[in-house]
């Protein structure tokens, strides 16, 4: 799968709306076929900060995701709402979903 991190910057006045002003393209993503998740978070430390945390099943996912509609419509409405460029770490792991982090394991 393809695993992604990316750190996104907000400007102060629009942080609170961020998951509103990102829905469509975050409802749009997680209907994707080789979407395997699409998962906002917002920092502790920094209010104006969103992480996302998303995979995806496989290159070709990857690049449908990139090629559609929805990704090119993110590019245009999005960036106005940020204070700089995202972040982003991308890497190709050889697994397919989550795994148990065994050195916190419930009993």
């Amino acid at each position: 799968m393809i695993f992604i991190t990316a750190k996104f910057p907000i400007k102060p006045e629009f942080a609170d709306r961020w998951p509103e002003i990102a829905g469509p393209f975050t409802t749009a993503t997680r209907g994707e076929e080789g979407c395997l998740w699409f998962d906002w978070s917002r920092s502790l430390d920094d209010p104006t900060e969103y992480v996302l945390v998303e995979a995806f099943r496989d290159g070709d996912a990857g690049a449908a995701h990139v090629g559609s509609a929805h990704f090119k419509q993110a590019q245009q409405d999005l960036p106005q709402y940020l204070r700089a460029t995202p972040k982003i770490v991308s890497q190709n792991v050889d697994q397919d979903g989550w795994s148990e982090l065994g050195e916190l394991a419930v009993k």
